[in-house]
């Protein structure tokens, strides 16, 4: 016969097993709330005038590269032009972007779905000429990751679908 004694200790095994079963779900859940904030967040900053404005100012800007660039808008960091500060704004946006990114804090699909992350294409000379000016080889280099990564995922998905 089963005693007394053996009964109580499955019940009390079986009650500490249900709460961390509990427990880690929960956890999930948390952290899936907390992926959903960072996103809702960052999609409020990006869908603000500032940022709006800057990625209007830097799709229309034309140049040819980046000496061109600074011949039309003034250099980076300038305040003789709005242009060039709307380069710094929409690449330090995706610097960051980039950054959580890598830490696995958001999702690539979020990403591709929410964000334009191809203004890189456009950014790019004034990035890069940017990193050269200031000696600052790694200057955006999280924004230029997060475009690679994108990028390589966008032709995977593309190639299964062929």
């Amino acid at each position: 016969m089963v005693d007394i004694t053996e009964i109580s200790a499955m019940v009390a095994a079986t009650g500490v097993l249900v709460g961390v079963v509990y427990y880690i779900l929960d956890l999930r859940h948390q952290t899936k709330i907390r992926k959903t904030d960072l996103v809702i967040s960052l999609m409020s900053d990006y869908n603000g005038r500032e940022k709006q404005q800057a990625f209007v100012d830097v799709t229309m800007a034309k140049f040819k590269d980046y000496g061109d660039f600074v011949e039309k808008y003034g250099m980076p960091f300038s305040s003789r032009n709005e242009v060039p500060m709307s380069f710094m704004i929409l690449g330090n946006f995706f610097e960051q972007l980039g950054v959580l990114f890598r830490k696995k804090l958001i999702d690539a699909s979020l990403i591709s779905d929410l964000f334009p992350f191809t203004l890189w294409e456009k950014m790019k000379p004034i990035l890069e000429g940017t990193r050269k000016e200031y000696h600052e080889p790694k200057y955006y280099e999280w924004f230029e990751y997060l475009y690679n990564e994108m990028t390589k995922r966008e032709q995977k998905l593309q190639q299964s679908k062929a």
